[in-house]
């Protein structure tokens, strides 16, 4: 069965955005051991599940081929196959992307059940924290950015009960940046 990874920066205080989806405060520039990294973690993933609201700006963002950003990292983004979760949209208007709706373990686990390499998640918030609270995640690789900023999106919200995760790794970053994995204990 295929590994379905979480990708996301959070902040010291576990928001993943402002309250106004604000993310302004992210450390930049990434340094090459950053790269190195997340190159690695990506490397076996052909699939890319998406929250509707973030596939709107993230799909355009990277198909128009963000500034600073290196080509390889580029075409991974562009010409990784997309499923965007959704129950507002019934078909997708993005290349290279399909549009999932209806009950979310059931979708997500009839796409682990596919054959092919790892699939990840980078959000948005809804669709993190659904995950999360599903249990439907196998790795949570938390970015964690030096700065705290007291309200927002938390990475953890829709948590109702505990969620016993054992960590991996833990790994500083030279800009600033510690990235966290996890797994969650599973009974």
């Amino acid at each position: 069965m295929r590994k379905f990874k979480l990708q996301v920066q959070t902040t010291v205080d576990g928001y993943m955005a402002g309250p106004n989806g604000e993310m302004d405060w992210l450390t930049f520039p990434w340094t090459d051991d950053i790269n190195a990294y997340i190159d690695a973690l990506t490397e076996p993933v052909d699939c890319m599940v998406l929250g509707r609201k973030l596939a709107e700006g993230f799909i355009p963002a990277w198909a128009a081929g963000p500034e600073g950003e290196d080509q390889a990292s580029i075409d991974k983004m562009n010409n990784t196959p997309k499923v965007v979760i959704s129950n507002t949209l019934t078909e997708s208007p993005w290349e290279n992307a399909v549009v999932a709706g209806g009950d979310l373990a059931e979708t997500v686990n009839e796409l682990k059940a596919q054959p092919g390499g790892d699939m990840i998640t980078y959000g948005g918030g809804t669709l993190v924290s659904s995950l999360i609270a599903e249990g439907l995640l196998d790795e949570l690789h938390l970015f964690v950015n030096p700065i705290a900023i007291g309200a927002g999106m938390p990475v953890f919200a829709n948590t109702v009960a505990y969620q016993q995760l054992r960590l991996v790794t833990a790994r500083p970053f030279d800009c600033g940046i510690t990235a966290l994995h996890f797994e969650p204990k599973r009974s």
